[in-house]
């Protein structure tokens, strides 16, 4: 006998696809930062640090025409921000609106990136690595890392897709669609939901952020920035009500 959910059981499956949706958002923010990154700010990524540390050991080894200087800034940046996010969301994690807060705080480091962009390039493609502006950026990746980890969203780490990916295989492959005996329970659902959203959203931030980058590292850092102002004060309540 099919179970029908009761009203406590659909508002907090509501409640928990609205997060899946804001975090499929924010994950289409990495891939649109890392895209205006990577190709304006002379290969280096701010998001995905195992790029950076990747780069870094390429060029370690001698690599040819492998950069290494904005690699260095994005991975130390990271880390700074990293840290700085893990003792502010300490600090601020029994208020409601923690994070709002951290979103908040991360699109004023990415406006202050696209600002810094835009005076030191004006409207136009950077072209070349720019400290300020990759140390910005990095920041404020770093602290949505640190968001995510307290988020603990299932499947939906924000800033990479590896083990999403891998899970959605294992899911796929142990209840192939179509031959379920019974429909999935809602948890499953959502879970396959979570992880089909974070390996569509990376890929819609590549596609928005090379777009965007045609405006200038400036202006697609700013219009970035926007969206995540508007993340942050439309953002449902976290680690109240989440299905796993």
């Amino acid at each position: 006998m099919q179970h029908s959910p009761g009203p406590a059981e659909a508002t907090a499956f509501r409640h928990d696809l609205r997060i899946t949706v804001d975090m499929a958002l924010l994950t289409v923010v990495a891939g649109a930062i890392d895209a205006v990154t990577f190709l304006t700010l002379g290969h280096v990524f701010t998001a995905l640090a195992t790029g950076n540390l990747l780069f870094l050991a390429f060029a370690l080894a001698g690599g040819p025409g492998v950069p290494a200087l904005g690699p260095a800034i994005a991975l130390a940046a990271f880390v700074a921000g990293a840290v700085a996010g893990s003792v502010l969301i300490g600090r601020i994690a029994a208020a409601t609106s923690w994070f709002s807060a951290s979103l908040l705080v991360e699109a004023l480091l990415l406006g202050a990136g696209g600002g810094l962009a835009v005076w030191h390039h004006g409207f136009a493609l950077a072209g070349r690595p720019d400290a300020g502006v990759i140390t910005l950026v990095g920041v404020a990746m770093g602290l949505r890392g640190a968001m995510a980890l307290r988020a603990a969203v299932p499947g939906m780490p924000t800033l990479l897709i590896q083990m999403s990916l891998l899970r959605m295989i294992g899911q796929v492959v142990t209840n192939p669609p179509g031959h379920h005996p019974a429909p999935l329970a809602a948890s499953d659902r959502l879970t396959r939901l979570r992880l089909t959203a974070s390996i569509t959203a990376i890929f819609l931030g590549g596609v928005l952020g090379t777009l965007l980058s045609r405006w200038g590292t400036g202006p697609a850092l700013l219009v970035v920035a926007a969206g995540v102002l508007v993340l942050a004060a439309i953002h449902p309540r976290i680690g109240t009500t989440t299905t796993t």
